[in-house]
């Protein structure tokens, strides 16, 4: 059943406070944390050892992400569908932030970071498949630019939280703060869609479905490989972002450095978000503003491989949080729209955000041993572009939408 109802604006600022609190989670760690501990556990290895611990926890994402909507799509219960896996995954995500504060080793950095990738991802495929649940058509590019908001400001508190508290209480901070934030959506959602019955058990079925067949539905495979090639190109140019600064620019504080550049892209975000959003839904049209994106994502990676200093380094900041809000609010919106089976939307979600995460389990192992080669960080950065450009080139392959 197609949603119809609008919905209010109290349920989207609960949703999107939600969405920001899964940032937190996911991301607070990422940026500040994760390296720092890295380089303190293996200090002559930290890009290797970084990259394994990050490839490890989303190598599980690409398996809990699609099973956890999977899951909640069979889901009945009196909270509805989704809620319960976002209460689950919450509560186990900020156990496995305590494990990563606790961490006396390099094994238990990746077993802590292993269970917060693992477990987050059951309220984010949870999350994503509320929107095709509840959203009407003419809603979701507004949805969708809020949401794109929230996650980049989910970023930003989630790298500022992380460089005013350093070390292992920043991971406890991170996780009190994403469980406070998601309180008001679990306790105010109710309805979502319970009437409709959930798919039948059966093993068979059930491991068949995750598989979506690019000749029967080859929308969604181009809506998939689209994400998956602008979210990698974004990946690649940020992964090392911290040993940028440091080993190139040679900042002497690149935690705050870094926090500047996070806050110049989230600052130019907001403008890119909103408008893109109801734009995209007023025409409803939507490739044209994906595309667009990467074409603007591209262009910045391109100009810090021409010239890899600090003032650029802020100038393109600003350039991609321009590109990363349009994408991010019409991007999501796309996808919902090229579903192949309305029952199933979790899962059908969740295989979608696999190409959100597949790139964080590939771009460690694109970036390092380009980053060590002669080519350097400039090759990286050019590397970056081409990714973004082939996604804006691709999503016109798309027919069923705009």
């Amino acid at each position: 059943m197609i949603p119809t109802q609008p919905v209010t604006r109290s349920w989207a600022l609960r949703f999107n406070l939600a969405w920001l609190a899964v940032m937190i989670g996911l991301f607070g760690p990422i940026q500040i944390l994760l390296p720092n501990q890295a380089a303190a556990l293996a200090p002559d290895a930290k890009e290797a050892a970084l990259g394994m611990v990050s490839a490890v926890g989303a190598a599980l994402s690409l398996v809990a992400n699609p099973l956890w909507g999977a899951l909640s799509d069979r889901t009945m219960s009196r909270f509805g569908r989704r809620v319960p896996w976002i209460v689950i995954g919450g509560g186990a995500g900020a156990l496995g932030l305590l494990v990563l504060a606790t961490a006396p080793s390099l094994p238990v950095m990746v077993l802590g970071w292993a269970l917060v990738q693992t477990a987050m991802n059951a309220p984010w495929a949870a999350l994503t498949a509320v929107v095709p649940d509840q959203v009407p058509r003419a809603q979701r590019g507004a949805v969708s630019g809020y949401l794109g908001l929230a996650q980049l400001v989910g970023v930003l508190v989630a790298t500022g939280l992380a460089t005013l508290v350093p070390g292992p209480a920043g991971y406890a901070v991170c996780a009190v703060v994403m469980l406070l934030g998601l309180v008001p959506f679990v306790i105010g959602q109710r309805d979502d869609r319970t009437e409709d019955p959930p798919p039948a058990w059966q093993w068979g079925t059930f491991l068949r479905g995750f598989w979506v067949s690019p000749r029967r539905h080859p929308d969604f495979a181009w809506a998939w490989l689209t994400r998956f090639l602008i979210n990698l190109g974004y990946a690649a140019a940020t992964v090392y972002l911290l040993y940028f600064l440091r080993d190139v620019l040679r900042s002497e504080h690149a935690e705050a450095d870094l926090l500047l550049v996070t806050g110049v892209t989230t600052v130019c975000t907001p403008l890119a978000v909103l408008v893109s959003g109801r734009w995209s839904d007023k025409l409803d049209r939507r490739r044209i503003f994906v595309s667009a994106a990467g074409v603007v994502m591209a262009a910045g990676s391109v100009l810090l491989a021409v010239a890899p200093t600090w003032g650029v380094l802020l100038v393109v900041a600003a350039v991609l949080g321009f590109g990363t809000g349009i994408f991010t609010a019409v991007d999501f919106s796309l996808i919902t729209l090229v579903l192949p089976d309305g029952a199933a939307a979790g899962k059908d979600m969740g295989v979608l955000n696999v190409a959100n995460s597949m790139p964080q389990v590939l771009a460690p192992a694109l970036a390092a041993p380009i980053v060590v080669s002669p080519g350097g960080y400039p090759a990286l950065f050019v590397v970056s572009g081409v990714l973004c450009l082939a996604g804006a080139l691709l999503v016109h392959r798309i027919r069923s939408v705009a």
